[in-house]
């Protein structure tokens, strides 16, 4: 399969109109090893801090490997779950994301730490899906050996590990991930999740 057949069977199958980088948009495990231009890549982080936050507080923090570069992204792997490092590690860059859990004007829990960071990553996302990028979240990962291994302050919390980088060859990947990476997208229908009325009751 050419890669323009794997992003026409990836391209999301929408029961309404939605915007390019929406369709386009999807989470790869096969990665090629040529790294994004430096300008490149801090367009994604640039695009990630101009995300909205509760009272601006921007509370997002990246920690980024880039490999060739240190030894940060030997690091990341290190913090990945297992399953994620059959894969991950041939990513060109590697993250991990923290937020701030407390207002830096107070020093209030801040409840909207999670979903702020989640904008951020929206952001950063679909600017990378405009570069021909891709964007791979990872739950997987251990925050308490990220914390350590990066002195990652104890106001912060770190929320998830990405890898970024330029489609590659699904046949670079075992078995089972392979089918994973081959088979069409899908969603819930926006009956299930769009509501009105009271609980249940769709919308669409």
């Amino acid at each position: 399969m050419t890669q323009d057949e794997l992003r026409e069977l990836k391209r999301a199958r929408t029961d309404y109109p939605v915007h390019d980088l929406i369709a386009n948009r999807w989470s790869p495990r096969a990665f090629s090893d040529r790294v994004p231009d430096r300008t490149v890549l801090a367009s994604l982080f640039e695009a990630a801090r101009w995300a909205p936050s509760s009272y601006n507080e921007q509370p997002w923090r990246f920690i980024v490997g880039v490999k060739g570069e240190g030894d940060t992204h030997e690091r990341i792997v290190e913090c990945l779950a297992d399953v994620n490092r059959t894969w991950a590690p041939r990513a060109p860059v590697l993250m991990i994301a923290a937020t701030r859990m407390y207002f830096s004007f107070n020093d209030r829990p801040n409840r909207h730490a999670f979903h702020d960071v989640g904008l951020c990553l929206g952001n950063l996302i679909l600017q990378a899906t405009s570069l021909g990028l891709h964007v791979h979240l990872m739950a997987g990962f251990d925050p308490e050996r990220a914390r350590t291994r990066f002195l990652i302050p104890a106001q912060f919390e770190p929320v998830v590990a990405g890898a970024i980088g330029y489609l590659g060859d699904p046949d670079q990947l075992p078995g089972p991930l392979r089918q994973k990476e081959l088979a069409p997208r899908e969603r819930r229908p926006l009956s299930e999740i769009v509501y009105s009325g009271e609980w249940g009751m769709a919308l669409f």
